[in-house]
């Protein structure tokens, strides 16, 4: 991990230049700890994509910390703010196991990296010892079963598939039997990302649910992927995926592609679940799980 930590700082050089660099310049610029600091600081949050609801809790806990620890010197916030960044963010949650097969299912819009994330995260539970098989639920895009069948050959996942336009919830069926069938541990459902019909998109996804609750008691996992270059257009991609598919944990991708790297605080205040994973890169270990403290660790050292 080691490794991935030192992935994780230079992938997130963006957001250190920016976001980082001007609260330093807030902490190290402000002659006294006022009220005039604390509205710098929740401006930078803002900026950085942190949304409005992580930001005023982020600015009001650093308040009580500084009065009941009685801080006085600015340069004092630094190492606060990062312990407090930490907290805000969570324990790290693994994903849900269950003594039979455990079905993840995941979703998001296209071009967030998707089908991706579903490949890496098969070589990741392969390297834990898991049996995994791919479930190619996303019938509408034509590439979409052709890209998780590479996937499928890269990560050694077995891959359940129909023809292009079939129904996702016979697909999934399929999957969940093959996968009964042949002893796996995990199943990973890859679904449609359309959003131009929001009630389309939560008629279908509710089907899905169903036949997993009744052939295998799940799902026991609903990861929504989000890309981190889309700042503020994630945290729509939230509220629509949280009221359609009952997020369980957020996969946050391409968090080296962004200068608002803030935007890891909003998703996780915004989704009112945890962020699990994240990337930082093309690679197959570019994609772990994710470590609150390492990551702000990572953005203030």
């Amino acid at each position: 991990m080691a490794g991935f930590f030192g992935r994780l700082k230079e992938g997130l050089s963006k957001t250190k230049q920016s976001f980082i660099g001007q609260m330093e310049r807030v902490f190290t610029g402000a002659a006294k700890v006022d009220e005039a600091l604390y509205e710098e600081l929740e401006d930078v949050l803002l900026r950085s994509d942190a949304g409005v609801q992580a930001s005023l809790a982020l600015v009001e806990s650093l308040r009580r910390a500084v009065k009941e620890k009685r801080l006085s010197d600015p340069a004092d916030l630094r190492t606060e703010l990062m312990a407090l960044i930490a907290a805000h963010l969570g324990e790290t949650v693994p994903l849900a196991r269950t003594e039979g097969l455990a079905v993840y299912l995941v979703v998001g819009v296209n071009g967030v990296g998707k089908t991706t994330t579903i490949g890496k995260l098969a070589i990741f539970l392969k390297r834990e010892g898991k049996k995994v098989i791919l479930a190619a639920a996303d019938t509408f895009r034509a590439a979409a079963a052709d890209q998780l069948e590479i996937w499928s050959k890269r990560s050694g996942a077995d891959i359940v598939r129909q023809a292009e336009g079939a129904d996702p919830a016979a697909v999934v069926f399929d999957a969940i039997q093959a996968a009964k069938a042949r002893k796996a541990d995990v199943l990973l459902v890859d679904t449609a990302g359309r959003l131009h019909n929001k009630v389309n998109l939560m008629n279908e996804l509710s089907k899905i649910r169903r036949v997993i609750e009744r052939e295998a008691g799940g799902p026991h996992e609903v990861l929504l992927v989000l890309d981190a270059t889309t700042g503020q257009n994630a945290l729509q991609q939230v509220r629509v995926f949280r009221e359609a598919a009952a997020v369980t944990g957020i996969v946050l991708t391409k968090l080296d592609g962004t200068a608002k790297g803030g935007v890891v605080l909003g998703i996780q205040s915004e989704a009112e679940a945890p962020v699990k994973f994240i990337g930082v890169g093309e690679g197959v270990d570019d994609l772990q799980p994710f470590n609150p403290e390492e990551f702000a660790r990572a953005l203030f050292e």
